[in-house]
Parts: structure tokens; C-alpha cells; sequence
């Protein structure tokens, strides 16, 4: 987060608190004491090099994470919504940080250079693969999106999945990553009702397949009824 997004941010927190200072009367001089703070976060080399550390810790799971929210969200029962911009990573703070114009311009190009499943790195791109192959599937086969029914997992770490059925379509995610990375799925297993195909990486699944080979290209899968 760029240096002056923060400091917009730390002023409408502090202000909507309202417990030192507020837009109606602010204090000016707490306000330039808690700006202060946010430059030394930023200019205080052992700070900023720890936060860069954790970032890079966390980043990886950031990315295994909002994949699977946005897989679950276009495909549990209601209506999918994208908010503009979110096809790719996103790190917006509140309003109105997160009421930046959007570089379509940018989400066309990527949309049009994928032409197959992209790697989950900085770029942004497996979202919008994610995104575009989940909302095509809404699209195009609306009646494998009718019902909802958990997927049957058994193994030791199978708490680490999210997993339904839509009447046609499976949903798998990933979920607390940074647990799952110390131990592994461990054999677990999910019971596919019918024979499958990961509509993300194009490969077929049927009976009781390992989790570990389901998601070993992205950290979540969603399977249509071949």
C-alpha cells in the first residue's frame, strides 16, 4: 500500500472514531502526530524490513485465500457479484480507497492473453481465470447450479476444505492455508458423486479422488458433470 493511500486511510479512521478528533471540529494536532507515525512506519528501516518479511510470509496465503472466496462466492446458491476491479488481486482499503478508477484497459488485455490456466503469482491472472471459467459455468450450464448438498471428505486434515455440490457442479477450496502447509492434505479424500471435469485445468476426476491431486495446480478446482 502505497504511503499516501495510508495516510488517507488513517485519517478517515481516526476521524470516523471520533474519539480524538473528527471532521466536524479535528484536532490538528493529534491528527499530525498519528500521520507522523505512518511515515515512521514506513521510513524506520527494522520496521519496514519486518513488514516486508511477514508480507512475503503472508502473501502466498492471501492469494490461496481469495481464490477460494471468490470460487465459493460465483458458486454457492444466489447470485455472483464481482465488484469492479476485484477479477485480479485486490488490496483496497475503505472508501475511498477502494473507490479508485479501475484499469480496464489492463483486466481486457490479461482476459485476452489467457489462453490457458496461468501460474498463482503477482500478476493477478489465476484470479481472473478463476473469475471468467466460474461465471462461464453459471452461464453456460445453469442447471448443474440448482441445488446444494455437501461432498463427503474423510481423512486427517480434511478441515482444511471447503467442498460442495450444486446439483452437477463441485466446488473445492482451500482454507487455512498457512495450518494446511505445515502438514500436507495427508491422503485426504473426497467422494465425487459422478464423473467430473476440473473446468480450471481440463483434467477428469471420478469416485474417491486425493485432494492433494485435485488441487495441485491451484488451491481450489470446480468440477462440472462431464
Amino acid at each position: 500500500v502505497e504511503r499516501e493511500r495510508a495516510h488517507a486511510y488513517a485519517e478517515k479512521a481516526m476521524r470516523e472514531a471520533a474519539q480524538h478528533t473528527g471532521y466536524v471540529d479535528p484536532d490538528e494536532a493529534y491528527e499530525s502526530a498519528v500521520h507522523a507515525a505512518v511515515d515512521r512506519a514506513y521510513d524506520d528501516r527494522d520496521l519496514r524490513g519486518a513488514w516486508d518479511e511477514l508480507v512475503a510470509f503472508v502473501t502466498p496465503h492471501g492469494w490461496s485465500n481469495a481464490l477460494g472466496q471468490k470460487l465459493v462466492q460465483i458458486t454457492m446458491p444466489g447470485v455472483p457479484d464481482v465488484y469492479q476491479g476485484t477479477e485480479l488481486w485486490e488490496d483496497s482499503l475503505v472508501d475511498p480507497d477502494n473507490r479508485r478508477p479501475v484499469d480496464f484497459a489492463q483486466h481486457r488485455t490479461l482476459l485476452a492473453g489467457l489462453d490457458g490456466p496461468p501460474p498463482v503469482d503477482a500478476s493477478g491472472r489465476a484470479k481472473l481465470w478463476v473469475t471468467r471459467h466460474a461465471l462461464q459455468a453459471r452461464r453456460d450450464r445453469p442447471e448443474l447450479f440448482t441445488g446444494y448438498a455437501t461432498v463427503p471428505a474423510s481423512g486427517q486434515h480434511t478441515n482444511h476444505l471447503v467442498a460442495f455440490d450444486r446439483g452437477g457442479a463441485v466446488t473445492l477450496a482451500t482454507r487455512l492455508s498457512v495450518g494446511l502447509a505445515g502438514h500436507g492434505w495427508g491422503g485426504a479424500t473426497v467422494e465425487l458423486p459422478r464423473a467430473s471435469v476440473d473446468v480450471l485445468t481440463g483434467r477428469v476426476f471420478a469416485g474417491t479422488v486425493e485432494v492433494a491431486d485435485v488441487l495441485d495446480r491451484y488451491p481450489v478446482a470446480l468440477l462440472l458433470q462431464a
